[in-house]
């Protein structure tokens, strides 16, 4: 795994050992930053269930303003500090090593705002929906804000519908897809 663009382009990221973490492969994080590229640049750019960092530090090195990290496994967060330290992204980076419900509270609490939210749940946990639910009640989106989902090609995106959000694209892949939610028009 690499950074595809940017400052730190090619440099090369540490995984977490084992099955618990999913990097998303440089493929499809090309893909995905190519879709998002105009919104990247100085934007606050939050990383849920951040696993090795590797989106977020995608996001500082193509000019994100910051970029905070919420990941509880200790595994990954040791990955995540070598990489923004590895990557010299500091100064931009946050880590928060806590579940994402309390991530989000802790972010609430402060007044943080982002512009793009990304999130890599487990897959087939059914998290999605609790975490979109913490969303809109935290007050660190609005209307403006771009949420993305990577999930199982198995879920069902149409339930993102069901709430405050619209889903403006879906990029489907081999093995997963990225699902791209705003606010529903008011």
């Amino acid at each position: 795994m690499r950074v595809i663009a940017g400052k730190s382009r090619r440099m090369t990221l540490a995984v977490p050992a084992g099955n618990d973490v999913r990097p998303t492969t440089d493929r499809i994080k090309e893909t995905l930053f190519n879709i998002i590229q105009a919104d990247v640049y100085a934007s606050r750019f939050l990383d849920l269930f951040s696993g090795s960092g590797g989106i977020g530090i995608e996001a500082l090195s193509r000019g994100a303003d910051e970029a905070v990290f919420v990941e509880k496994s200790k595994e990954a967060l040791r990955c995540i500090e070598y990489n923004i330290e590895h990557t010299r992204l500091g100064d931009n980076a946050e880590v928060l090593p806590m579940d994402v419900l309390s991530g989000i509270r802790n972010l609430s609490r402060r007044g943080k705002y982002f512009d793009i939210v990304f999130m890599d749940p487990p897959y087939e946990q059914d998290m999605e929906l609790p975490v979109l639910e913490a969303l809109d009640n935290s007050g660190i989106i609005d209307e403006d804000s771009l949420i993305i989902i990577e999930t199982s090609l198995r879920t069902d995106e149409e339930q993102f519908n069901d709430h405050n959000f619209s889903i403006v694209r879906v990029k489907k892949y081999k093995t997963n897809q990225h699902v791209f939610l705003k606010y529903k028009d008011k």
